[in-house]
């Protein structure tokens, strides 16, 4: 029997290490500290170093995103201030700023530094490159932003830290989660992607108004200036249609690495016609996750998959005129197909509704919307809305006497028609659309004795991985809301987060990486989601003195033990013991 009662009241506080328990090792062992005071000049009259604030900033805004001024009560609630030695009433929001200040002359270096160290120590080869861009949005006003010369100096190098300004936030293009007028700018995000999945290593901004070639052009110019891959390594770059350019793939010839896009299918469908009867096509072995669970279950549900053909091309580049040998591979899907064609069937339903409703209103000629002139504007944005007028035929055709007396007697309220409107679909036109359902296709550099169209398009289908990631960079990393007194800041930030995301995805790859060979599933698809979970809630004991307060760690629940040691983290304990001194006698 066990029994329980009320002890004495004592001068003791509970603290939440929570999951700073696993990110404080992290970033320790990532060294963003040690790096970041390499390269921001000394202030002898700072009393902590930037380094120290800014890396606390990052473990915040992955424990707690919040605004700046909320840092001080995170850090006394979750024990921040004894790991990183900062008493809370040090951090306001002028000393993050002004940390901020001095990080942004260095921000490149440090970012690519922090990248290289953590592919060395953490031994990520740095082979595939996945880069994706997203947006981030703003709120208020800065006036300061201003719209920053290109990167890219006259001889294709790239100038960045001190020499580059901060990208210009302005209104950019509207988005499904950024509407029409919003002040945002693009951040390009470099991933890379094996076994133990996605991890974004290194990024960039980009002015609001900027597209994807320009992106991809100013960040392979910065990934090349700071973390000089070597020209013998199997360097290959993935990325979708809205970066797909020839100039883009001549840059990775000249620095001898590979590249493979997404490209849009109307710029090479007529290569695909001309070449259409005589490609040997061969089902893809890639399949999803979820297509090989279906398999392995025997599921009753659709068992999709991928087709591949390919060609040998050349293109030109339109402004240096030079060719570039690369392979075209043309992708039919199944489930493209099916989607594209339930798309096209929605969008003729909703137009041919709106084309009955205007042949009802000329049929009634009930009021002046069923004038010819109203009639022909209805019909315009009709057209022009709706992308399902182009599979329909309209006519809007004036009735003799004879034809108007065969219709009758109009209706109460309803003046005898005086046109009649017909629309057919054109079967034809909607036959020769399917014909293309599921088709896209890839352009790649890489030689056919390097690697096969199977293996190509297995590693660009890894590009789905970087949805994840921005989703990530949005989500718990919570790069929103964003407001800051300069675009300097906001720039500084945006680096730090960057920072904060590669720490978020190396802890899931790390537990992957050491996982025993024969682990369950699950175990060796850990997320870092399911490993915080664990950390949930993990409580230090403050016990205040006179001449201070005891820091004292409490027991780890079994659970939390074994994910600590499968990691290679030390316990709480063993943390504290290296920070902080011993019990004074």
């Amino acid at each position: 029997m066990t029994i329980t009662w009320q002890g004495k009241h004592v001068r003791s506080s509970t603290r939440n290490l929570g999951i700073l328990a696993l990110f404080y090792p992290l970033l320790e062992r990532m060294n963003v500290r040690r790096i970041i005071d390499a390269h921001v000049p000394k202030d002898s009259r700072a009393e902590f170093s930037c380094g120290d604030v800014l890396s606390l900033l990052i473990a915040a805004r992955l424990c707690h995103p919040s605004a700046l001024v909320h840092v001080p009560e995170w850090a006394e609630e979750s024990a921040a201030d004894v790991l990183f030695g900062i008493p809370p009433e040090k951090l306001n929001d002028d000393r993050l700023g002004r940390a901020l200040d001095r990080f942004f002359p260095v921000r490149h270096a440090v970012l690519a530094n922090v990248a290289l160290h953590v592919a060395q120590e953490f031994d990520v080869p740095l082979e595939h490159i996945h880069y994706d861009p997203t947006h981030v949005l703003f709120a208020g006003e800065y006036e300061s932003a201003a719209e920053r010369p290109s990167p890219i100096n006259d001889d294709g190098t790239a100038r960045s830290d001190d020499q580059l300004s901060p990208a210009h936030i302005t209104k950019g293009r509207a988005t499904d989660d950024a509407p029409l007028g919003a002040l945002m700018v693009h951040v390009g995000l470099a991933t890379l992607v094996d076994q133990y999945g996605p991890l974004p290593i290194f990024g960039h901004t980009i002015d609001g108004n900027q597209n994807g070639r320009t992106g991809i052009h100013e960040f392979f110019c910065l990934f090349c200036k700071h973390l000089k891959p070597p020209t013998h390594t199997k360097l290959r770059w993935y990325s979708d249609r809205g970066t797909m350019s020839v100039g883009h793939l001549l840059r990775l010839r000249s620095a001898k690495f590979h590249g493979t896009c997404s490209a849009p299918w109307g710029e090479f469908q007529p290569i695909f016609v001309e070449h259409r009867k005589k490609l040997s096509w061969r089902t893809a072995d890639y399949l999803s996750i979820e297509q090989r669970r279906r398999r392995d279950e025997k599921s009753s549900l659709p068992q999709e998959h991928y087709e591949l053909a390919s060609i040998d091309h050349e293109l030109v580049d339109d402004e240096s005129r030079q060719t570039l040998s690369c392979r075209l591979i043309f992708v039919f899907s199944t489930a493209d197909q099916k989607v594209a064609r339930k798309q096209r069937g929605k969008q003729i339903d909703s137009c041919r509704t709106q084309l009955e409703k205007i042949r009802k209103t000329v049929a009634e000629n009930r009021n002046k919307h069923a004038e010819p002139e109203a009639v022909g504007k209805r019909l315009n944005r009709v057209l022009s809305d709706y992308k399902g007028s182009r599979y329909f035929e309209t006519k809007l055709l004036p009735l003799t006497a004879a034809e108007g007396k065969k219709l009758g007697k109009p209706a109460a309220g309803c003046r005898r028609p005086t046109h009649r409107f017909e629309f057919q679909l054109l079967d034809d036109q909607v036959a020769s659309d399917e014909s293309y359902d599921g088709y896209s296709v890839l352009v790649t550099t890489v030689p056919s004795n390097q690697a096969s169209i199977d293996t190509i398009f297995a590693e660009f289908k890894n590009q789905n991985y970087c949805e994840h990631v921005n989703a990530q960079f949005k989500g718990p990393v919570a790069v929103r809301p964003v407001y800051l007194k300069s675009p300097q800041r906001v720039e500084s930030l945006i680096m730090l987060l960057m920072i904060a995301l590669t720490a978020y995805f190396l802890i899931q790859r790390t537990y992957r990486h050491l996982a025993p060979k024969n682990a369950p599933w699950a175990e060796r698809r850990k997320t870092t989601r399911t490993i915080l979970r664990t950390f949930a809630s993990y409580s230090l004991i403050i016990n205040k003195h006179q001449l201070g307060q005891e820091v004292c760690t409490t027991e780890l629940r079994p659970r939390q033990l074994a994910l600590l040691r499968a990691l290679e983290f030390p316990t709480p304990n063993e943390l504290l013991k290296k920070i902080l001194p011993p019990i004074p006698n």
